[in-house]
C-alpha cells in the first residue's frame, strides 16, 4: 500500500507542474489585441504613382528676418485609367514632439520665392496642385510642400503624405471597454528622415531619407 504522505506529494508535484505548464501556454499565447491594419500590397481602391524629391533647408528673408523653412518636391501621376481628383494633405512631425500641417502660416512671398529658387516651370503652388490629374504620363503634375523650420535640433522627421489613394480601413480603439473609438484609418504615404543633432548650418544639402513605406493613418 502506498504511504499516504509519499501519494500526497506526488499529487502536490502534479498539480504545481500542470499549474506551471498552463502558465507558460498563457504567456506563449498570441494578444488578443487588434493589430493596427496594414495596407494592402496591391492597390484595392484609386492610387496615383507618386515621386519625391529630397527634403531640404532653405532660409528666407521674411522682410522680419531670415527664417527657415523645409520643403520637400513631388510628382503624381495617376495611370489608374480615370481622370482623379487629387487633393494632398501633407503633415510633418519630429521626434521632439512637433506636428505641422504643409502650408500653416506659410505665406504666399515665402511660397513664390521658393517656387522661383527651384527654377522649374513645371512646379505648381500648393494651392494650384489642388486639382484633377488627367490619365498618363504626360499629364503628371509636379508640386512642392512648405513647412516653417519650428526647431533646429531633431534626430528625426517625418512626412506622411495624404490623398494619393481611396484605399481605407475601420479601426477601433478601446473594442472591450465601455468607450469605444471607432477611426477610419486611410493608407498614406510615409517617408523618414535622418536629421541628426543642430543643423542651423545644413544648407541646401539633403536631408538622408532612410525609409519610404505606405501605412494606414
Amino acid at each position: 500500500m502506498t504511504n499516504p504522505r509519499t501519494r500526497f506529494f506526488s499529487i502536490l508535484r502534479h498539480s504545481m507542474g500542470v499549474v506551471l505548464i498552463a502558465v507558460v501556454t498563457m504567456t506563449m499565447l498570441p494578444s488578443t489585441a487588434p493589430a493596427a491594419p496594414e495596407p494592402s500590397p496591391v492597390a484595392t481602391r484609386w492610387e496615383f504613382t507618386f515621386d519625391n524629391g529630397p527634403l531640404r533647408l532653405v532660409w528666407i528673408d521674411t522682410g522680419k528676418g531670415a527664417r527657415p523653412y523645409f520643403y520637400l518636391t513631388y510628382k503624381v501621376t495617376n495611370f489608374w485609367g480615370t481622370d482623379l481628383l487629387f487633393a494632398p494633405d501633407v503633415q510633418l512631425t519630429t521626434d521632439t514632439g512637433v506636428i505641422q500641417d504643409s502650408g500653416a502660416g506659410i505665406s504666399s512671398a515665402v511660397t513664390q520665392q521658393i517656387l522661383d529658387m527651384l527654377d522649374n516651370p513645371f512646379m505648381d503652388s500648393p494651392i494650384n496642385m489642388l486639382s484633377t490629374i488627367l490619365q498618363g504620363l504626360e499629364h503628371a503634375r509636379e508640386g512642392v510642400v512648405i513647412w516653417e523650420a519650428q526647431d533646429l535640433d531633431v534626430d528625426e522627421v517625418v512626412v506622411y503624405l495624404g490623398g494619393l489613394s481611396g484605399e481605407t480601413e475601420p479601426y477601433v480603439v478601446g473594442r472591450d471597454t465601455d468607450d469605444p473609438h471607432r477611426y477610419t484609418l486611410r493608407k498614406t504615404m510615409m517617408l523618414r528622415y535622418s536629421t541628426p543633432g543642430e543643423f542651423a548650418k545644413q544648407g541646401s544639402r539633403p536631408f538622408g531619407q532612410v525609409e519610404k513605406r505606405w501605412v494606414m493613418r
